[in-house]
Parts: structure tokens; sequence; C-alpha cells
């Protein structure tokens, strides 16, 4: 019988930490958009659309890669309550991913503005209509969003840190190929 792998494998590391840093990339830019005014203050914006909607297909192929290629699995020993709250953070994640740029997508659409995809072209809008009314509701939407993925972040680091420091176990070392594995 065939070991359990123990790592995962090198593209859903990649995309994992591709994802994770452009999530952190969007906070820098929104904390920009929200210290700028202007032109550069629209700039900030239109790149946070362009990096939100680059996270949604990375996501969606991470999701599909998930999907033909499942997780490895938990630590045995690890406590049923843990494993459930480990698997229903990362469901919670990738409908956060997802969702958070629709959500952006739809309240630029419902107001009519054009989405620049790194200048390389314009994102087509969806059929939404409403005008400000409707995209501040999908923005209201986007926020809510947006906190929840703080809460998720902070519970995937803190976890993960624990694992490490507390527990003493392996998961770490499955996501970060630098740290040696413990027997």
């Amino acid at each position: 019988m065939a070991e359990p792998r123990n790592r995962y494998s090198q593209v859903s590391l990649i995309l994992h930490w591709l994802i994770a840093l452009m999530v952190i990339g969007q906070i820098a830019l929104i904390m920009a958009h929200d210290a700028t005014e202007g032109d550069l203050s629209r700039s900030f914006v239109m790149l946070h659309k362009a990096v939100g909607l680059s996270i949604l297909v990375l996501t969606l192929v991470r999701l599909g890669w998930r999907i033909a290629n499942p997780a490895i699995p938990l630590p045995a020993e690890m406590p049923k309550w843990q494993a459930l709250l480990a698997r229903g953070t990362h469901v919670l994640f990738y409908l956060v991913l997802i969702s958070m740029p629709l959500g952006g997508w739809a309240a630029s659409s419902a107001a009519g503005r054009d989405i620049d995809f790194f200048g390389l072209f314009n994102w087509p809008l969806l059929p939404i209509s409403g005008g400000r009314e409707v995209a501040g509701q999908f923005m209201d939407a986007h926020e809510m969003g947006a906190k929840l993925l703080y809460v998720l972040l902070a519970m995937h680091i803190l976890g993960a840190l624990k694992h490490h420091f507390v527990d003493r176990d392996n998961v770490l070392h499955r996501m970060l190929p630098f740290i040696p594995r413990r027997p």
C-alpha cells in the first residue's frame, strides 16, 4: 500500500501562496486608496479591481485543482472538532474568495464603471443595472466579505502557528517547503 502524501503538490503550493500574496496586496491597495485622493486613488481602485478578478480566476483554478486532486489527510491524531474547523475554514475561504470579486464586479457593472484589466483590456461588465443604489448594496456585501476574510485569515494563520509551535506536528510543513518535516 502506498504511503499517503504528506505535502501538497507544487501546483497547490503555488496557487495557495500566489492567492495569499494577492490578498495581502488587495489589503494594501485599498488602504492606499483610502489614504489618497484624485487620480492616484482611482489608480489604486483600478488595480484593486484587476487583482480581485485575478484572484477570482485563480481561486476557480485552485478549486478545480482541488476537486481533481483531493486534499491530503489531516493528522489522524487531530481532534474531530479541529478537523471540522479546518475544513470549514477552507470552504469559507473558497466562498469568500469567489464571492468578493463577484460582488466587486457586480458593483462596477451596476454603476456602469469600466474595469481596466492591468491596461490590457476592459473586463466585460455583467448585465446588471440599477446605478449607484444597487452598486452600493453590492459594495456593502463586498465590505462584509472583507471583514469575514480578515477573521478567516486570522484563524488560518493562528491555526497554522498553533500546529507548529504548540502541537509540534507537520501541518505547517505541508505548505511551507523550507520547514523540515518532524519525525
